[in-house]
């Protein structure tokens, strides 16, 4: 065999058995533990806005560059988001929300969560449902604070 061949079939054997020896990562997916700590984050928010009201949980959770997707509206965004959210009146209703899955980036740095989530108006026995996803940054202290954040009426 001429030696340009055997070097051929000698590599073509390097590699094919050297990548049994190197698991495959999936570059779109972050560890179970990242998952986790985020999607209690998301819980976390939910049973601070059931307890303290929507408009704290909002100002705790929102990122400085936080964005806010709201219905008939441009986005607001940064200190506009955080005007919008402190001129929200939270009192005549509660609401929750569950986060259904959560996905973290194999940096651990950015993640999503996406749910339901229930508006209780306390005047009115009625409750209105909804689906809602977030988008989340990993603080520098290891904190979770969501950076985009959208929902939609209408669920039944």
């Amino acid at each position: 065999m001429k030696k340009s061949v055997q070097f051929l079939i000698i590599s073509f054997l390097v590699f094919s058995i050297g990548g049994c020896f190197f698991p495959k990562r999936n570059n779109a997916v972050g560890s179970e533990k990242d998952k986790i700590a985020l999607m209690n984050a998301d819980n976390a928010f939910s049973n601070m806005s059931a307890e303290k009201g929507m408009k704290n949980a909002f100002l705790e959770y929102i990122d400085s560059n936080g964005v806010l997707l709201r219905p008939n509206i441009i986005p607001i965004a940064g200190a506009d988001a955080v005007d919008y959210i402190i001129g929200l009146k939270d009192e005549g209703y509660i609401m929750t929300w569950k986060p259904t899955s959560a996905a973290v980036a194999v940096s651990g740095e950015l993640g999503y969560t996406y749910g339901t989530y229930l508006l209780q108006p306390s005047k009115k026995d009625t409750v209105f449902y909804g689906t809602y996803v977030s988008i989340w940054k990993k603080q520098d202290d290891g904190e979770w604070k969501f950076i985009l954040q959208s929902a939609n009426e209408g669920l039944e």
